[in-house]
């Protein structure tokens, strides 16, 4: 596609160079690439966490597979280390949902999303909150919290305790609202379950958060995770609003593209955008995988065949197969007696090596996710099939 002669600005100059156009398949060659699933990369699982701003974690072990097809040779007890030593951390940030991140993204990022988390819970909870001092419930909920770490039941209950005449979830939620709260471990740790308790960041880590947050640095992290990106791909992502004059202070350190219908893309000027023809091997994605929620125009990875499926918008989410670098189709593992089975349901036919491969990387993902079964099948129905 031919780029139209557009002014931009590059480094601060107002130039008169053409502003290229980014195909779809370009857009999805330079976010995978950014989201290290064009191959495996060795980087501890630290480095891959920050690279990636977070994995959105709200489930207990799934997002553990969000590392293990991004990075060579990882093992989940990579991850419960840096849980356990308190170095990386679960806790709602984006979009009001559970992250996992480093403890410094943590102290970093909580206090800019903060308005994103009130909206969110005075929306479903606002009503039943009326009428209540909301700083003397967060300084009620955080004396309890920081004395021993508790599920949101047993807050609510402690909390309705002096204040009867409200619902004690909403108490609850108002105080996760309000502060800062980890999900503690054994909750999150691989193979090991736990109840969902919590406790204050601050607490936890013993540091207080960022007094002086900048939410331009979080935005260029967004760009080096998902860009090439727009404004709107930005807000939806960190679900705040109002970023276009965040995005235009920074446009003098940015590199500017249009996308196929047009729309403006920012991007880091030394960030990769690979070739659009750059192979892109197969991938399991886990369920919330932020590959898929992060971006307002999803077809850089969505294809149609995905939307026609209509999954339900409220959950459970699917866990996808990447083909090509495009959604094409789903995973589930079967577990009978000892015997683990990987499903795979195709959306479009597959061809002879696509499947190939595909069953390929599906013996490694049951190695990984299946260690325990003693019998291991990868089973590739046709599309469309009914599955048993």
């Amino acid at each position: 596609m031919s780029a139209p002669l557009t002014s931009q600005q590059v480094g601060g100059k107002q130039t008169t160079e053409p502003m290229n156009v980014l195909s779809r398949r370009a857009l999805n060659r330079a976010t995978l690439a950014r989201q290290l699933l064009l191959r495996r990369h060795a980087l501890s699982a630290g480095d891959a966490i920050i690279q990636l701003v977070g994995l959105q974690a709200q489930t207990p072990h799934s997002w553990y597979l969000g590392l293990w097809t991004r990075l060579e040779g990882f093992t989940p007890d990579e991850v419960v280390t840096l849980l356990a030593e308190r170095q990386v951390v679960r806790i709602a940030l984006m979009r009001s949902t559970i992250h996992l991140v480093t403890a410094d993204d943590c102290l970093a990022l909580r206090p800019l999303v903060q308005p994103v988390i009130e909206r969110s819970t005075n929306g479903a909870f606002g009503q039943r909150l009326a009428g209540l001092d909301r700083t003397e419930l967060a300084a009620a909920g955080r004396a309890l919290l920081e004395v021993q770490p508790l599920t949101f039941s047993e807050l609510g209950r402690r909390l309705a305790e002096r204040w009867p005449d409200h619902d004690p979830a909403a108490l609850a939620q108002a105080v996760r609202a309000a502060l800062p709260l980890i999900q503690v471990p054994p909750r999150g740790l691989w193979g090991r379950s736990g109840p969902i308790a919590h406790t204050t960041a601050e607490a936890w880590l013993g540091r207080p958060l960022d007094a002086a947050p900048s939410v331009e640095p979080m935005v260029l992290r967004y760009l080096g995770a998902f860009g090439s990106a727009s404004v709107r791909d930005v807000q939806t992502w960190s679900g705040l609003t109002r970023l276009r004059e965040v995005v235009e202070r920074l446009r003098p350190q940015l590199v500017t593209f249009r996308d196929e219908h047009g729309v403006e893309l920012f991007d880091l000027p030394e960030a990769p955008r690979p070739d659009p023809d750059t192979p892109a091997p197969p991938r399991f994605l886990y369920d919330f995988d932020n590959l898929l929620l992060s971006h307002a125009d999803r077809s850089r990875v969505v294809t149609e065949a995905y939307r026609q499926q209509a999954f339900p918008p409220d959950g459970p989410m699917p866990s996808i197969v990447l083909v090509d670098g495009f959604t094409h189709g789903t995973w589930a593992i079967r577990r009978e007696g000892q015997g683990a089975t990987l499903v795979i349901q195709p959306f479009t036919p597959l061809t002879d090596a696509q499947a190939e491969t595909l069953a390929e990387e599906g013996v490694r993902l049951l190695a990984f996710a299946a260690v325990t079964a003693r019998q291991r099948d990868v089973q590739i129905l046709p599309p469309n099939a009914s599955v048993v």
